[in-house]
């Protein structure tokens, strides 16, 4: 039996790793489970809806705000969690600080790392500093699972192996189409907080929009410009609602809450601001809203598995397929830029259809099963 480490902290991770983390368990393998603490606040939630209960939880102190403390501290937490467990295989996932440092200190102690969605770029310095902590795990990494072509393609050309290279699909798509089937068959009234469902009925006939943004780099002005972009919409379009989660950092809500504060108050009643969903509400957001804008990856990836048109408040993405597939636009942060790509999505049925993706690019539902049985194998015949 091989134990697994499963290096995790942070909302997006906990919901991509739950898929591998339930089919090495079905398998007979041992996985271990580390929190890294760096979501601390809706964690928990996760790890109980999966049934992936930590084994091992580092409680951060953040007694500094910046990068070098937050690394300093993941860094001796994971190194001592590695030198109890003593792994076969790490497993980290994306490009947060936990994954990063995960496999830095993996390779420290010499246990092989695992990288699932591997080999995402975008070739700029942004987003911050998510794009160099997936060049460096790229460079620290024995198995690279990147979810498309594309992925792989990035990863060749920066001189990974060919056979370490695995493409595989993402796992965020496992667990979307997971989460769903469980919707359709026990129902999903719950899934979405008392104020979002009582909005909801409210307007029942109005066409519903999804907004999230939290990229540091979107921080301060261009968040504030997208709020005002959704004021606009809003006046434009009677028929009209959105539901925007707003990011827990109070300096992000307030400059968000700041420019609606100002509109007028037939548009401010289609608007539901609301706390961070937990996943089950956030997917069946998804699988019911017109289309979203969103700074998200994650939610770039879940949109598509449900035909539903993304525009990307961002200048660049890691996750170009999708734009390629003509499922995504770019619009940055610019307030004409979006209130124009997203009125043609409103007042063009035909240009709606056309960014209505049939398959979606990240995967099948299936990608979790594949990177297993790659592990198992390699495993096996060591």
């Amino acid at each position: 039996m091989t134990t697994y480490l499963a290096c995790m902290g942070t909302r997006p991770e906990i919901i991509k790793m739950a898929p591998i983390y339930k089919n090495l368990q079905a398998r007979g393998e041992n996985v271990q489970v580390l929190h890294t603490g760096q979501h601390e606040d809706v964690a928990q939630a996760l790890y109980t809806f999966f049934d992936m209960d930590p084994d091992y939880q580092i409680q951060l102190k953040r007694r500094l705000p910046g990068l070098s403390d937050l690394t300093a501290e993941l860094l001796q937490g994971i190194d001592r969690v590695i030198t109890e467990v003593k792994p076969d295989v790490v497993l980290v996932q994306g490009d947060t600080a936990s994954a990063f440092v995960g496999a830095m200190a993996s390779y420290y102690r010499d246990v092989p790392v695992a990288h699932i969605e591997a080999g995402l770029r975008t070739g700029q310095h942004d987003p911050f500093p998510e794009e160099k902590n997936r060049e460096l795990i790229g460079r620290l990494a024995h198995w690279h699972f990147p979810p498309t072509a594309q992925a792989a393609d990035n990863l060749r050309r920066e001189g990974v192996p060919a056979q370490q290279i695995h493409e595989v699909g993402n796992t965020v798509i496992d667990a979307a189409l997971w989460v769903k089937s469980q919707m359709d068959q026990h129902g999903a009234p719950d899934a979405l907080p008392p104020e979002v469902q009582s909005f909801l009925r409210s307007h029942g006939a109005s066409r519903l929009v999804l907004v999230t943004a939290h990229r540091r780099e979107n921080w301060g002005r261009p968040i504030q410009l997208i709020a005002s972009a959704v004021g606009i919409l809003l006046k434009l379009h009677p028929d009209l609602t959105v539901v925007w989660p707003l990011h827990p950092n109070p300096s992000v809500r307030a400059d968000i809450q700041s420019v609606f504060s100002t509109l007028d108050a037939a548009s401010q009643q289609r608007l539901c601001l609301t706390d961070p969903l937990e996943y089950p509400a956030l997917i069946s957001l998804l699988a019911r809203c017109h289309f979203c804008l969103t700074d998200s990856g994650g939610i770039q990836e879940e949109a598509s598995a449900f035909h539903c048109p993304v525009l990307i408040t961002r200048d660049s993405t890691e996750r170009q397929e999708l734009v390629d597939a003509g499922g995504a636009i770019l619009v940055g942060t610019d307030p004409h830029r979006i209130v124009e790509q997203a009125s043609a999505l409103l007042n063009n049925p035909w240009a709606y259809r056309a960014m209505q993706v049939h398959e979606s690019p990240f995967g099948d539902g299936h990608s979790a099963q594949r990177i297993a049985d790659v592990l198992t194998c390699a495993r096996n015949t060591h």
